[in-house]
């Protein structure tokens, strides 16, 4: 008894659902082929009716001779040497850092050969090392600075 009255719920459940649906696309059939006659194209461009715009097109004034004249090539030179100079003086910063990492590569050897005069020639190996490539990144800062420029 149970059973029956289970398979009825589910069914009934299952056909309320089913019938929205249904209602959805029969009201969407209906409104489209109402509506399709009276329709318009939305995306027509609206057209311009100021008559201020109008105006200004016809009649010759100064912004529309600014906008039509060319730019000055010495001017546009200027602006390129400026930036090529910002840029490289922008890059050449990084020279101060490799300076500042050589400095300190020594530092640490002069203090370590303090500490311990029997290890030398294994911490002055280790400072060479660490020269060439601190010196290797000022020589890079140096070449973007460099492409910035005369690049």
């Amino acid at each position: 008894m149970a059973a029956p009255k289970m398979a009825s719920m589910a069914a009934s459940s299952s056909i309320k659902a089913a019938r929205p649906m249904l209602k959805t696309q029969q009201v969407q059939k209906l409104t489209r082929a109402y509506s399709s006659a009276t329709r318009q194209n939305t995306f027509t461009t609206m057209k311009r009716t100021s008559g201020l715009l109008n105006a200004a097109r016809t009649k010759t004034s100064p912004l529309a001779f600014q906008a039509s004249r060319q730019y000055s090539s010495e001017m546009a030179n200027a602006l390129v040497q400026v930036s090529q100079n910002l840029g490289m003086g922008q890059a050449a910063i990084g020279l101060g850092g490799a300076g500042i990492g050589i400095g300190l590569v020594f530092a640490a050897l002069l203090s370590g050969v303090a500490r311990n005069p029997a290890m030398k020639g294994q911490l002055f190996a280790y400072a060479i090392l660490g020269f060439a490539f601190v010196e290797a990144i000022g020589l890079f800062d140096l070449m973007v600075a460099m492409m910035c420029k005369y690049v």
